[in-house]
């Protein structure tokens, strides 16, 4: 039976108004008499007490029924309740060297000893909130697997495509990112199908709005799904990305799906100056009120490949590499940081993520825009093929890999593990 006691010298002769037969949980010790008159407590010289607690740890301390001023004057009397006793300091394993304290006067260690410390001291969090889910969506009405991605599907528009935001809407994802799989026959040289107001995304936004209005739809500005030649841009005979050509077609695009009612276009083609003009044509047609998050710092790079299995929106020839930047260069990001800026983007993003940590904190750390990270195709499905392999924790990996992104500055994330991560991170099972 768990008890406290009260064992120290008494140096008033009564306490009172204190009933010893209304306090069944106060008893003297067996070799003590309690002398009770009247409403008080006569205490001789020295007495012990013992305060019942509970029969179980587990359960709460009775309470005896006793005032404040009772509960005070007792320990002014010397009555003082004793708590339970300091735990035993746990033993080493035997054969451990006795050794003097080191002379430090900063452990470190000190604030990672509990979990309760730890989460009081955790400088980044990871939230639902912070997920912006990339969903392919197609023509069709079933959803199709895409095989180097498992896990991922073309959603069919009309149905798959909301149950796949209902789910992530239920565990607090409320902001997707649209990618087409655009009809080959709708394809052109020139893209144009991009900025037909009927199309794929216009009537998807239009159907998501129509069903969840407070859904924060981001949508992909670059004439790649729609282009006959898989490229960002115009492609002139002699393989030249034409520029400016191109970015009166993206502000064509991104006017379609602001009226459709979009509410970040996301230009991710990497024309110079296609921030400035997107944002003059969206205010010249009363959309102010759309916002831009521009691809800053978006990288040539070998990890997008199951991405452009799942568009089927690879190049036709050549690579991206006269728009897209070098994955060798760093400095080169802030080019595009104070060019972005000043043709008033709202959010910079980098492209891909785990890969460019340090791109990122160069971003945080220069701007104070939101900055957004892309977990692309490859991080995913590496990840996804390492767990296959048990050769990794997908779940914990797939968290930290996640944490890392936020600790490195981005403030929301384009993740294909969006809807795992949060049922995750909301306590349900995988």
């Amino acid at each position: 039976m768990a008890s406290m006691f009260l064992n120290a010298p008494c140096n008033v002769g009564a306490i009172k108004h204190f009933d010893c037969k209304n306090y069944v949980g106060l008893r003297a010790s067996s070799n003590q008499k309690l002398d009770c008159v009247g409403h008080a407590i006569k205490a001789p010289t020295r007495r012990r007490f013992i305060v019942r607690a509970s029969e179980s740890r587990d359960e709460a301390l009775k309470k005896m029924g006793l005032s404040d001023q009772e509960c005070e004057a007792a320990v002014v009397a010397g009555n003082v309740p004793e708590a339970p006793p300091v735990q035993p300091k746990p033993a080493a394993p035997a054969g451990t060297p006795s050794v003097s304290s080191l002379p430090l006067n900063r452990r470190p260690r000190r604030n990672r000893r509990s979990p309760v410390l730890r989460a009081s001291f955790q400088e980044t969090n990871l939230s639902p909130a912070n997920f912006v889910y990339p969903l392919f969506i197609h023509e069709g009405e079933e959803d199709t697997p895409i095989g180097a991605m498992p896990g991922c599907y073309r959603l069919g528009w009309r149905h798959g495509l909301l149950e796949e935001v209902a789910k992530a809407r239920d565990v607090g994802v409320n902001s997707v990112v649209l990618f087409p799989k655009v009809p080959d026959a709708l394809k052109s040289p020139t893209g144009d199908e991009a900025f037909n107001d009927n199309g794929l995304v216009p009537r998807t936004i239009r159907l998501l709005k129509d069903r969840y209005p407070d859904l924060v739809i981001y949508t992909d500005v670059a004439l790649d799904p729609y282009s006959s030649d898989g490229h960002d841009g115009i492609v002139r005979e002699d393989g030249v990305i034409l520029n400016d050509e191109t970015v009166h077609q993206l502000c064509k695009q991104a006017v379609s799906q602001a009226k459709a009612g979009a509410d970040v276009v996301s230009p991710s083609d990497m024309m110079d100056g296609r921030v400035g003009a997107i944002r003059s044509a969206l205010d010249a047609e009363g959309f102010q009120h759309v916002s831009i998050m521009s691809y800053t710092a978006k990288y040539a790079s070998a990890f997008y490949g199951p991405f452009r299995e799942a568009l089927e929106s690879n190049p036709r020839f050549g690579d991206k590499k006269t728009y897209q930047m070098n994955p060798a260069n760093y400095r080169e990001a802030m080019i595009e940081v104070r060019e972005d800026e000043a043709e008033g983007a709202d959010i910079l993003l980098v492209k891909p993520g785990l890969p460019y940590l340090d791109v990122i904190r160069l971003l945080r750390d220069n701007s104070s825009l939101p900055i957004a990270a892309y977990q692309v195709s490859g991080e995913y499905s590496m990840i996804k093929a390492g767990a296959v392999l048990k050769m990794i924790d997908e779940e914990k990996v797939m968290l930290e890999s996640l944490m890392c992104l936020r600790r490195a500055g981005a403030d929301i994330i384009l993740t294909y593990f969006a809807l795992q991560a949060a049922r995750t991170l909301c306590g349900e099972k995988r």
